[in-house]
């Protein structure tokens, strides 16, 4: 039996105190999540949500032709629990990273297998699993203030919104059904 001193409980408390009652900071930038389900599985999305407060996005904030962590902070990640289609090309289940090359008119789009990354900066072209090109879209009479990901579902067909500004990206996904 392991016998803790009594200043090593009280420093734990204390410890264990001041960690829990300090806020975490407020990110400029929060962290959001959407998903898409589809009988037993699903697609899943973490990123963070930059806001435009004034700015010019697209071809200023954001420049066309560079690697764009398709968000803040973290670079964007999605995790899909049984394979898909995403435009056509079958993607493994697993997590990825998102990142995504704007452009004025197309976007190319890459699902990375390299996880865990801050940004772009270390982005390796060689461990993409899959890369495309979509056609941009306007949003319409809507603007998007802070860069929102979610899922567009009908049934086993989902398109993935990437939307910010008056710009919309839409990716087509397609989850296979689950043999019997």
């Amino acid at each position: 039996m392991i016998r803790a001193k009594s200043w090593q409980i009280v420093f734990l408390f204390l410890s264990a105190h001041f960690v829990c009652a300090q806020d975490a900071p407020l990110r400029p930038s929060p962290t959001a999540l959407t998903y898409a389900r589809y009988k037993d599985s699903y697609a899943k999305v973490t990123y963070c949500q930059p806001r435009k407060r004034g700015r010019e996005i697209f071809g200023k904030l954001v420049p066309y032709g560079d690697v764009w962590r398709t968000g803040a902070n973290e670079a964007t990640e999605i995790t899909l629990t049984r394979d898909v289609f995403v435009n056509d090309t079958l993607l493994a289940a697993g997590t990825y990273s998102i990142f995504t090359i704007p452009g004025k008119a197309t976007w190319t789009i890459i699902f990375n297998k390299d996880l865990g990354l801050w940004g772009s900066y270390n982005y390796n072209p060689k461990m993409d699993a899959i890369r495309f090109t979509i056609p941009v879209q306007d949003t319409g009479s809507e603007t998007y203030e802070s860069f929102t990901i979610q899922f567009d579902q009908r049934n086993s067909v989902a398109d993935l919104l990437l939307l910010w500004d008056k710009t919309k990206i839409s990716i087509p996904f397609q989850f296979i059904e689950p043999k019997p």
